[in-house]
């Protein structure tokens, strides 16, 4: 029975995919063989980076990165504070000093917004800062690895939104994950990524002292024996980050449709800029469209403050799950929650981070979104205009 629900995202999962990992079921290893350095392999010729290391999860993926830059207590990191919550979480493990930072219109982090930061704190000593490619586009990151050679910080990408994505710099195309411009990259294989292995993450770099720390730390610090197989020591505290063989063979298979599926969000992606645009000034798309994104995210910022009647984006989202369209918040800004509300002493100018959660709504977007559901979405954005204009 087919579910009318239109989700702002949904995996793609076919025959050969399952082929795949029922192949990887008859494995002699089922847990750190051939699949896992197949596709360690893999994700570092799609990346164009040295190392790769694969693991269970995105947020395990900026753990190992943090650890792997030796990050101690009261060390100081930025991050901008629209964000999913792991990397707050991750770096508040090793008992850093974060500090919150706002972001330009797009949602993501900018130089002026960290030198803000710098200046409004008064920061001597940066260890390291985490950008975020909000959406699937990788939008300030040169202007930010700028700032490296002046401050001497670690640069980590949370690409979780942004595997399979490009930019381009002094005419150059670079891949996400490079680490060209950056010292590390994460990624998730979430179901709504660009692909999925169920759950699971990974991590690329080009410098080998991470790349061999966090592996070490992914699977229990354990140090084996090549000569003597039922020897093995532990040389570091660990813990168990491994992705299964059944995963990586499923991510294996989706590695083999993943231009395919960034071409369809494309498609989508420029279907819906093309006639939100039209809405302007109650609906704002990017300023222009991005074809190198891997458009993980569609986001729209609906301009409440124009229309003639009250309304906000609960009544929005409301409005639109009566009609079976879920779009979603991207995202929260970390210091409205609870639990993190102490740490508000050390959160930035938030103008732009304020505007943005008050007008940011995610679109569906998803391989096996089709036309008529596209039209359906776009046609309620505008009756609901229409009813309170």
């Amino acid at each position: 029975m087919k579910n009318n629900k239109i989700f702002y995202g949904k995996q793609h999962i076919n025959i050969t995919d399952k082929d795949f990992v029922n192949k990887a079921l008859y494995s002699d290893l089922i847990s750190s063989g051939d699949y896992v350095k197949n596709f360690e392999k893999k994700i570092s010729l799609m990346c164009k980076s040295k190392y790769s290391l694969v693991c269970n999860s995105g947020t395990s993926a900026l753990y190992l990165a943090f650890y792997s830059i030796g990050l101690k207590k009261n060390d100081v990191v930025l991050m901008p504070s629209i964000n999913f919550i792991s990397s707050y979480s991750m770096c508040k493990n090793f008992g850093a000093k974060i500090y919150l930072t706002d972001v330009d219109e797009t949602g993501q982090i900018s130089q002026k917004n960290i030198l803000n930061c710098i200046k409004k704190f008064n920061i001597k000593k940066i260890k390291c800062i985490v950008s975020m490619h909000l959406g699937g586009s990788p939008r300030n990151i040169i202007n930010i690895n700028k700032l490296k050679k002046k401050y001497k910080f670690f640069l980590i990408e949370d690409a979780c939104h942004a595997f399979g994505a490009k930019y381009i710099y002094k005419s150059k195309v670079f891949s996400v994950g490079s680490c060209k411009n950056s010292d590390i990259c994460t990624f998730s294989f979430h179901p709504i990524k660009s692909i999925t292995t169920g759950e699971g993450g990974a991590l690329t770099t080009n410098n080998k002292l991470i790349y061999e720390k966090s592996k070490l730390l992914r699977s229990h610090g354990i140090v084996k024996n090549n000569k003597k197989h039922w020897e093995y020591d532990i040389d570091n505290l660990g813990f168990n980050f491994r992705l299964s063989d059944i995963n990586c063979a499923l991510g294996l298979s989706q590695l083999k449709t993943l231009k395919k599926f960034i071409r369809k969000r494309n498609l989508i992606a420029k279907y819906y800029h093309k006639y939100l645009s039209n809405m302007f000034p109650y609906v704002q798309t990017n300023e222009k469209y991005d074809k190198l994104s891997s458009h993980h995210l569609f986001i729209i910022r609906i301009n409440f403050n124009s229309f003639g009647k009250k309304c906000d984006k609960d009544i929005f989202l409301n409005f639109m799950k009566k009609y079976q369209i879920y779009p979603q918040y991207h995202y929260i800004p970390i210091y409205k929650f609870r639990f993190y509300q102490k740490e508000v002493e050390r959160l930035s100018i938030i103008k732009n981070s304020e505007r943005y959660y008050k007008t940011a709504v995610s679109l569906p977007i998803y391989f096996d979104l089709n036309i008529k559901e596209i039209i359906k979405v776009i046609e309620f954005i505008k009756k609901f205009i229409n009813m309170y204009k």
